[in-house]
Order: structure tokens, then C-alpha cells, then sequence
């Protein structure tokens, strides 16, 4: 997993793993959910693979957009 920047200071992401079709996430309490172009879609996923290289807006896309979407 890789650490997550959390520019904004007060993300519930600590860290994340991307893959090709996939993307890990990791949140403060230890849980890690995973996002796949099945479960979320190609273009969640992929937006959700850019905030999470920036370092920001990450867990507000998560919470607004593909909420309960993981596999």
C-alpha cells in the first residue's frame, strides 16, 4: 500500500494500492475496500486512481460518489 498525501489534512484515507481495472483503499480504521471497474465502474475507478496520486479529494469522491460500491 502506498501512504496517501491527505493534502487537505483531514482525509479518512491513509493509504491505497492501484492496479490495472482496481483500486485499494485503506481508511483509518484499518479496513480496506476494494473498487474494481465491475463494482464501481471503469470512470469512478479511474477519477478515484487520480485523487488518490494528487493526494486529495479521495474520501470525498468515495463518500459522494461510489459510496457502498466496492467488491
Amino acid at each position: 500500500m502506498v501512504p496517501y498525501k491527505n493534502s487537505a489534512g483531514n482525509s479518512g484515507v491513509v493509504a491505497y494500492d492501484i492496479s490495472d481495472d482496481r483500486i485499494a483503499v485503506q481508511f483509518i480504521g484499518g479496513d480496506i475496500y476494494v473498487y474494481s471497474y465491475a463494482s464501481a465502474g471503469k470512470r469512478n475507478v479511474e477519477q478515484m486512481k487520480k485523487l488518490a496520486l494528487a493526494g486529495n479529494g479521495l474520501s470525498t469522491f468515495i463518500s459522494r460518489v461510489v459510496r457502498d460500491k466496492y467488491e
